[in-house]
């Protein structure tokens, strides 16, 4: 007897099988890459870390990571300690680069939950640094980045990346020229308060001399990604405040 394929119940009945069939092969894929997709998200953090720390193969003008058959020696190496900061505790956690900001920027919505913190304290050069990791939202989706400070919250450099900013523009925050101007920059005022760092349209100072007017020239056309810098550093680089003060 021929089977009749122009029935809709023939299409309802391949439509579910290819889904199921589809959707186990992608969990297959995902169950036997997890290790592979941990060891990348690995990889990719600490080379940030190292990044904002001055670790890094940069040449020219171009940003360039560690590579990867160097980062876990130059992670030991130059990162000494991994703290995480909740409420008035400090701690020490060797796994503080796995902590989700995401998820804590998320938790920390409830005024019952006090939000992880993780900071990565380093040694170059006889220097303590401090880096911090940071998110926030562009124009069209997730910032973050990751913040090198000394002592006295001066950056000592950055890494920022996105997920979906505009190419030529907005995505643009991870060229070196724009992460490199935030090196010297203040997060104090004069007064030894946090202020933050702008990504300023009127800052006048396009060479970025002053390094005490709290600001950096902001990418042209790209107002909106450069608001979510802002905004991102303020909020979250503001919460290690306590941290430095202590320090000092």
């Amino acid at each position: 007897m021929e089977q009749r394929t122009d029935k809709n119940s023939y299409t309802l009945f391949f439509a579910i099988g290819m889904v199921l069939v589809v959707g186990s092969m992608l969990a297959y894929a995902a169950s036997s890459l997890k290790d592979k997709i941990s060891e990348n998200k690995r990889i990719e953090t600490q080379q940030n870390i190292l990044y904002a720390l001055g670790v890094n193969e940069n040449e020219g003008t171009s940003a360039i990571f560690i590579s990867t058959d160097k980062v876990a020696e130059a992670f030991d190496k130059f990162v000494t300690k991994q703290l995480v900061l909740q409420g008035n505790e400090v701690r020490e956690d060797d796994q503080a680069y796995l902590i989700n900001i995401k998820s804590e920027k998320e938790k920390s919505k409830s005024r019952d939950y006090q939000r992880q913190l993780p900071l990565f304290v380093g040694e170059i050069d006889g220097k303590t640094l401090y880096v911090a990791p940071i998110r926030g939202k562009g124009l069209w989706d997730a910032i973050w980045g990751f913040v090198a400070l000394d002592e006295n919250m001066v950056v000592q450099g950055a890494y920022f990346d996105h997920k979906g900013e505009t190419p030529g523009l907005g995505a643009n925050i991870k060229e070196r020229y724009f992460m490199d101007d935030f090196i010297g920059e203040h997060l104090l005022d004069a007064s030894g308060n946090f202020k933050g760092i702008e990504v300023s349209k009127s800052n006048a100072d396009p060479k970025n001399t002053d390094k005490m007017d709290n600001q950096v020239d902001a990418i042209a056309g790209a107002t909106i990604t450069g608001d979510g810098v802002t905004a991102m550093i303020k909020s979250d680089l503001n919460l290690y405040t306590p941290f430095f003060k202590d320090l000092n």
